[in-house]
């Protein structure tokens, strides 16, 4: 069942939103060679409770951190740990907190020092395939009209979409209906509504988009171990347009 906000819930979501939003830019100014996933999970916690919102990770479906951390050919789900960040590493991190009944959801993929040419490549695709996705993002339109945008400017691109995982709505829950594929024919599902909000979330691999988790259940990578990068933002579908509500400018 899809939920449609009311105004007052979207300003909710707002608030929710910004604080995932100011994480990622925290975690950001720390990224560097040398410091561990373990250590930028206490720093993205200690920010979200600090400022009254819980983060959204932690404990569900007995995930055991605030963030999930993906380094390289980790696509998704990472557990953060005593691992040390190297020069030329690529590393996405996906971040959640919950305040005032509401959840906001985003993910970044951050270069650590000076990365490869490819790895530059494929975290900006990845960003800017959301991009290009959510210029569909309109009341009316289909959801696999997104969907479709984001797969065409992926694969022009030379790399793959991840299919085993998708976005999703959210809400008071953190993942709500509608699922929202990265890939797919457009005019297909749900027709997009005000008040829907989306968590739209493209996971771009270097090479085959084919994944496999790994034996903590929980961290996914590349079927052959090359790069993977992730971008995504909360957004809201309004009657002039979609509005990023994780995104800080």
């Amino acid at each position: 069942m899809i939920f449609l906000k009311k105004n007052s819930e979207v300003d909710l979501m707002r608030k929710a939103g910004r604080i995932v939003g100011e994480t990622l830019l925290l975690i950001e100014e720390n990224i560097r060679p040398g410091v561990t996933t373990a250590e930028l999970d206490k720093i993205a916690e200690q920010f979200i409770t600090k400022h009254g919102a819980i983060p959204s990770f932690k404990g569900l479906y007995g995930f055991p951190a605030s963030l999930c951390i993906s380094v390289n050919e980790q696509v998704v789900h990472g557990i953060p740990s005593k691992r040390k960040l190297n020069e030329g590493d690529i590393v996405s991190v996906d971040c959640g907190a919950l305040i005032d009944g509401f959840h906001g959801d985003a993910a970044r993929t951050f270069c650590v020092g000076t990365v490869s040419e490819e790895a530059k490549k494929l975290v900006e695709v990845t960003k800017e395939c959301f991009f290009k996705g959510i210029k569909k993002a309109e009341v009316g339109n289909r959801l696999t009209d997104i969907s479709h945008e984001i797969q065409q400017y992926v694969e022009a691109a030379g790399f793959s979409v991840v299919r085993d995982y998708v976005g999703h709505g959210i809400g008071r829950s953190l993942h709500e209906d509608p699922e929202v594929p990265n890939f797919g024919k457009p005019g297909r599902g749900p027709k997009l509504q005000e008040g829907m909000v989306l968590a739209i979330e493209p996971m771009v691999n270097a090479g085959t988009f084919r994944v496999k988790t790994l034996g903590d259940k929980w961290t996914v990578i590349t079927e052959d171990s090359k790069l993977s990068a992730h971008y995504e933002n909360t957004v809201a579908i309004l009657p002039d347009g979609p509005e990023i509500l994780t995104l800080i400018k």
